[in-house]
């Protein structure tokens, strides 16, 4: 019997490792929404139920292809050309921010929520209030908030087609004009 559980730690870790690698496939081909918990067990090649085992959740599955994208060091701030064009790039590609849905919209899954809240806070929040508070700006917190919102809001405006120009726009000239927008931030 001894020889049986080394086996199935190995197996749990190859189907463990396999889900993640198939969600992280489909999510970035498909997006979030458009894409289900069984597609990922069958890209996968393993039971769909492994997902609740393994993760608890298709939300907290996302929040871990996030964590294994981007590891645990601290991203660059929003004002920064080059990160709020990667945001917004992975919007486009995947869907508006599967992430911040979870983090905000009322839910019955209260551990993605808090998994995703403490995602967004750690990825787009706190970088932006460390620079605040090292610049000696006023409420760094609210500050923070009030652009990770904003571009939040930016985001899933323009996925939903509700603006005109904002779903034609090129996604350059968005991320141009919310960093001049911001400018002073």
């Amino acid at each position: 019997m001894t020889g049986e559980a080394p086996d199935r730690r190995r197996s749990s870790a190859r189907s463990r490792e396999a889900l993640l690698r198939a969600a992280t496939e489909l999510f970035s081909e498909r997006g979030y929404d458009r894409t289900t918990i069984r597609e990922i067990g069958e890209r996968a090649g393993v039971d769909a139920a492994l997902i609740s085992r393994y993760f608890g959740s298709k939300a907290l599955l996302y929040v871990e292809v996030l964590r294994a994208e981007h590891g645990d060091t601290a991203p660059d701030d929003l004002l920064t050309e080059p990160r709020l064009s990667e945001v917004a790039e992975r919007a486009e590609r995947r869907g508006p921010v599967p992430l911040l849905r979870v983090a905000v919209q009322p839910s019955s899954d209260q551990a993605a929520q808090d998994a995703a809240r403490a995602a967004l806070q750690a990825r787009l929040v706190e970088p932006l209030r460390a620079r605040f508070t090292r610049e000696g700006r006023d409420q760094p917190g609210l500050r923070a908030d009030v652009l990770v919102a904003s571009v939040a809001g930016v985001l899933l405006a323009r996925h939903s087609g509700a603006f005109d120009d904002l779903a034609d726009a090129d996604l350059d000239a968005i991320v141009d004009v919310l960093l001049e927008a911001w400018g002073g931030a």
